[in-house]
């Protein structure tokens, strides 16, 4: 059986699994007091170009979507989102179980643009009744989106403005950010991110950890006792050294953007055999995930030697599906998929 289903299949890069090894005797404090998370810490600082922030490590992407939207909003507040946004259709309800509400707006391939955002919230203020609905207290987005797009600097940029605006944190989900940013399509860097947004994570449990992301707050604005708030929430990882060592690692020597690099690689690769095999495209997407569109006999077929994920229905005849490569995709797999297809 082939794997294709999601950039996390396997565990982790082997440099990772090597760092984690090698430090497993060590003797060091727990919850992230330790010297390999301050080491991780200052790597992503000086790759964020941002001296002043503060960054904390997580253990998941669902944790960390929860966290930061609950602790940056007020009671009455809800969080503003693409209607295909991760925490809308993907998180099992999470953000609502904090008792905050995804405000969700429409969006193309994936992308909210600043002008529908900045309507949606004229369209708030100007409703007399607003007292008495959910406030909007902060914008979600994540890059790439949940259909593999990416939002240009102009378009964060024009984000950024309408948040500031109305005074609404902006908070960047970087799940699959490292395939982002080293997409040949981006003109988004992460200094430029870290200077846009007030809030965003580097995932690493899709891009080479075994686990974990990185929170980066970039505008003094960490919520007050953030670390207890993530106890309280579970999250809190006695053995913080484990995400440390991962973080360390991935931001030595360049390895977190090579590794990326590798999966986008592959990407293209993949997207040169659907193209020769005659499959369509869903929408043109230039990073790590690629959605094509089978019939109902070619998925069932292809069921039977790949893992892939459903995406939606296309119609009552096809269905979308999602084929993603990863640091750890070989081009000898590749080369077994072109034989299947």
């Amino acid at each position: 059986m082939l794997y294709f289903e999601s950039d996390y299949t396997e565990g982790a890069h082997p440099k990772v699994l090597d760092a984690l090894i090698k430090t497993n005797m060590e003797s060091l404090s727990g919850y992230g007091n330790d010297h390999y998370c301050e080491s991780a810490k200052e790597k992503i600082k000086k790759a964020c170009e941002c001296e002043t922030a503060e960054v904390h490590f997580l253990v998941g992407g669902t944790q960390t979507n929860q966290i930061i939207i609950d602790s940056l909003l007020q009671s009455y507040q809800g969080v503003v989102a693409a209607t295909t946004g991760h925490i809308a259709g993907h998180e099992a309800g999470a953000i609502e179980y904090t008792g905050h509400k995804v405000l969700t707006i429409p969006e193309i391939q994936g992308k909210i643009n600043a002008s529908t955002l900045k309507q949606f919230l004229e369209d708030f203020y100007n409703d007399g009744n607003h007292s008495h609905m959910v406030f909007p207290g902060m914008v979600y987005i994540s890059h790439p989106t949940e259909y593999g797009t990416l939002y240009t600097k102009k378009e964060l940029e024009d984000i950024s403005t309408i948040c500031h605006e109305y005074k609404l944190p902006l908070f960047l989900d970087g799940a699959r950010l490292g395939y982002g940013l080293t997409s040949s399509q981006t003109d988004v860097t992460l200094p430029d991110i870290a200077k846009l947004c007030d809030v965003f994570y580097i995932g690493g449990t899709k891009v080479g950890a075994l686990c974990g992301e990185a929170v980066v707050f970039t505008k003094n604005n960490t919520p007050a006792h953030f670390i207890t708030f993530i106890k309280q929430h579970g999250a809190l990882l006695a053995k913080g050294r484990l995400l440390g060592v991962q973080f360390d690692t991935l931001f030595t020597d360049n390895l977190y953007y090579e590794i990326s690099q590798h999966a986008i690689k592959m990407a293209n690769l993949l997207k040169d055999i659907i193209k020769e095999k005659g499959y369509p495209f869903y929408l043109e997407s230039s990073t790590n995930q690629q959605f094509i569109i089978l019939t109902n006999e070619q998925y069932k077929l292809l069921q039977e030697k790949v893992r892939f994920s459903f995406w939606e229905k296309y119609d009552d005849h096809h269905t979308v599906i999602r084929l993603a490569t990863s640091w750890s995709t070989t081009q000898e797999n590749l080369l077994k998929l072109k034989d299947i297809l």
